[in-house]
């Protein structure tokens, strides 16, 4: 559940005895076949999300096959053997419903939020994406059009847009992290039908994937629905391929200059993190609030308010299955050199190396991580995700429930040691981003 990554947004205190309240029940099975189904129940609302998460992104990839788990969650939208192509949105917006999906470094993600009554449709449209996608050469044409002009409007055209590509590339020097789930449009091009088949009958299978319900639902007539539709899929032929690369660790600072569409400077800095479910991953989270979450964070309130050297700073844990990154990145205000932006971010870490952080905004960071936990669970959305990541990457689906405990567990002395321990100025990738010069920017 990224461990509610959100960790940096105040909408209120709240205590523990309040989320003690909001513990998260849930059921859950697995088929035979190998699908993990998940069921939570909230009659309070007639909605229900159901969704599936495939344990398969970008890191699953050939190298020479990048951009493929991406394309895929664009592709499993075109219809099925019983779907006319470009109805599957139709049909479930027609019924007063909303879809979306998302691809990660590790997953990918898709979800159906409708009227309870419409359950059983959703449950038969994924099932239906399971076992009869269409991966033919037209819908493959068609999507391959689609992820260019995502491409284009997310990265190429966007200022800054290429900073997690950009970054990611000098960040992993051995493991399939080193590239960003957009991928390559050129290996997309290259990819023959049959290759795109072999991803399908890969990875798109029951013995990867999560089945999460949630909302108004009753949990004996939602297992017999689930059993329906799902029992009789396949189980994937081969063992799933997860790739087994521990990234190096850096000794030596990697440091770039990129040329971009933008008017003002920009610094990038990343250091290399533990996997998402080691023990320091909770320290670094908040470590990355008390940095830059929020107005009251301390680089904000240093370099944006007083100094006013950036026009923004963020600091942003990207957590992965395998080992993420601490992304730190500066926007430097008008007539500031980068040099001078970089050397005023490395005199607040090493503030924080050195001093750690004071009772006072301890106590604020704790209420801060209280207050995201339980807003990450106040909508059947959130609870659905979560649940499926519980499982998924912690497994354990009643981490849901636990990831608080694992906050209070966490002291000032820890966030102390995760700065020096993991923010290694010698070990980091430092990367300017300069705007064009005046000649190449009107080519």
């Amino acid at each position: 559940m990224r461990k509610l990554a959100a960790l940096g947004l105040v909408a209120g205190m709240l205590s523990m005895p309040a989320l003690a309240q909001n513990k998260i029940d849930f059921r859950e099975f697995t088929l035979d076949n190998g699908l993990h189904v998940i069921m939570h129940q909230d009659n309070t609302t007639p909605i229900v999300i159901t969704s599936v998460l495939y344990h398969v992104g970008s890191k699953n990839e050939n190298p020479e096959r990048t951009g493929f788990a991406h394309f895929f969650e664009h592709l499993m939208f075109e219809g099925t053997e019983n779907i006319e192509r470009g109805e599957y949105m139709n049909i479930i917006q027609g019924r007063g419903g909303t879809l979306n999906a998302f691809t990660s470094n590790d997953i990918t993600y898709y979800y159906e939020l409708l009227p309870s009554n419409e359950l059983e449709l959703a449950l038969y449209m994924e099932s239906e994406r399971m076992l009869h996608s269409k991966v033919d050469v037209t819908g493959v044409e068609t999507q391959r059009e689609v992820v260019k002009e995502e491409r284009r409007q997310r990265y190429e055209n966007q200022p800054y847009g290429t900073i997690l590509p950009e970054t990611l590339k000098r960040a992993y020097a051995e493991h399939p992290y080193q590239w960003a789930p957009i991928g390559s449009m050129d290996h997309l091009n290259a990819a023959t039908i049959e290759e795109f088949q072999q991803f399908y009958q890969d990875f798109y299978v029951p013995n990867n994937a999560t089945l999460t319900i949630a909302g108004d639902i009753s949990y004996e007539a939602t297992e017999e629905m689930v059993r329906k539709y799902f029992s009789e899929i396949p189980k994937g032929q081969k063992e799933i391929y997860r790739p087994n690369v521990t990234e190096p660790k850096k000794t030596a600072e990697i440091r770039d200059v990129i040329y971009d569409n933008i008017q003002i400077p920009a610094v990038i800095q990343a250091y290399n993190l533990p996997p998402q479910n080691h023990p320091d991953s909770y320290a670094l989270s908040l470590l990355s609030t008390y940095l830059t979450g929020g107005n009251s964070s301390l680089m904000t309130k240093e370099l944006v308010d007083k100094q006013q050297k950036a026009l923004a700073v963020a600091a942003i844990p990207l957590e992965l299955e395998d080992g993420g990154l601490f992304l730190m990145y500066g926007i430097a205000n008008m007539g500031v050199a980068p040099e001078v932006l970089e050397t005023e971010i490395d005199a607040l870490l090493k503030q924080v190396q050195q001093e750690g952080i004071s009772d006072q905004d301890f106590e604020k960071l704790k209420n801060i991580t209280e207050n995201n936990i339980v807003s990450g669970n106040s909508s059947m959305a959130g609870i659905a995700q979560n649940l499926a990541e519980a499982h998924v990457i912690y497994g354990n689906t009643n981490y849901i429930n636990q990831v608080m405990d694992a906050y209070s567990k966490v002291t000032q002395e820890d966030i102390k040691r995760v700065a020096n321990e993991y923010l290694n100025l010698e070990g980091r990738v430092v990367l300017y981003y300069l705007p064009k010069p005046q000649d190449a920017a009107t080519e």
